[in-house]
């Protein structure tokens, strides 16, 4: 069974996450999180960076999809320049 606890909202918007809970997911300062929320649910799910492997599957991925759709090395610099000039 998951552990359970109780925190407060602050003035601030802030939740304590109780050292029960850090603990045991080893929850450090600095992680980050992304927070979804629907009706009285809120949910922190932690980012964690891909590892180097999983990071080359998603880029293989993404060229063979990229290849698919026709896409070529100028379209991606091009869409590039779009956006910063934005």
């Amino acid at each position: 069974m998951a552990d359970v606890a109780t925190t407060k909202l602050s003035s601030k918007g802030q939740v304590v996450i109780p050292e029960n809970i850090r603990k045991k997911l080893r929850l450090e300062a600095g992680v980050q999180f992304v927070v979804l929320g629907d009706k009285d649910v809120v949910i922190l799910k932690k980012i964690s960076p891909p590892s180097i492997d999983e990071f080359d599957t998603l880029i293989r991925k993404a060229r063979k999809a990229a290849k698919e759709e026709g896409l070529k090395k100028s379209d991606i610099e091009s869409a590039i320049k779009k956006v910063r000039s934005q």
